[in-house]
C-alpha cells in the first residue's frame, strides 16, 4: 500500500533509490541480529508495534515511531513517540546504549533491575509453535546439504554504496 501511495518519484527526489520498492521493504526485527527465529515475545510485540504504526499513519501522525516501553509498575506497553525527539541538534539519530543499571559488572550478570526487565521476556519466550518449528527445522535432512541462508546477505544485496 505504501509503495503504491508514495510512488517512485518521491524516493528519486530524495535520492533514496530508483523505486519505492527499493526503499520500502519488510524486515523481521530482532532475529536478524540474534541469528535465529523470533521468539514468541518478539512476534507478539512486533505485531502490536506494527498495528500501532498503522494506527499512527491512519490518524495522520507522520514522523512518529511506535515504541515498546517498560516500567516496573506497568510492564511492557506499546506507545508512540515523535521521531524528532530522537534526533540530536544536527538531525541525526544515534544508537541507544543499554542502561548500565541493567547489568551488575561485579557479578557479571543482570542486576535486579535487569532481571525484572528480562523476566517477562524469558517467561513468554517460547510457545508450542516454537517447539514445532524446532522439530521441523533443526533436524531437517536438508541441513546436511544446504548452506546456511543469511538474512544479512539479502540486506547487503539491497545496499548500494556511492563511490568517491
Amino acid at each position: 500500500m505504501l509503495i503504491e501511495a508514495i510512488g517512485d518519484n518521491f524516493f528519486r527526489g530524495y535520492r533514496r533509490g530508483e523505486t519505492a520498492s527499493e526503499a520500502i521493504f519488510t524486515r523481521k526485527v530482532g532475529h536478524t541480529q540474534r541469528g535465529g527465529r523470533p521468539i514468541y515475545f518478539d512476534r507478539f510485540y512486533a505485531s502490536q508495534l506494527g498495528g500501532k504504526a498503522v494506527d499512527l499513519l491512519a490518524e495522520g501522525y507522520n514522523n512518529h515511531v511506535a515504541i515498546l516501553q517498560h516500567t516496573r509498575a506497568g510492564g511492557f506497553q506499546v506507545s508512540s513517540f515523535d521521531a524528532n525527539r530522537f534526533r540530536d541538534k544536527w538531525g541525526h539519530i544515534h544508537a541507544r546504549k543499554m542502561p548500565a543499571a541493567l547489568f551488575d559488572p561485579k557479578l557479571l550478570r543482570p542486576s535486579r533491575l535487569g532481571i525484572d526487565y528480562l523476566q517477562p521476556i524469558f517467561t513468554n519466550a517460547f510457545n508450542e509453535s516454537d517447539a514445532e518449528h524446532i522439530l521441523r527445522t533443526a533436524f531437517a535432512p536438508g541441513n546436511l546439504t544446504q548452506p546456511y541462508h543469511s538474512p544479512n546477505t539479502d540486506v547487503n544485496k539491497r545496499i548500494r554504496y556511492i563511490a568517491d
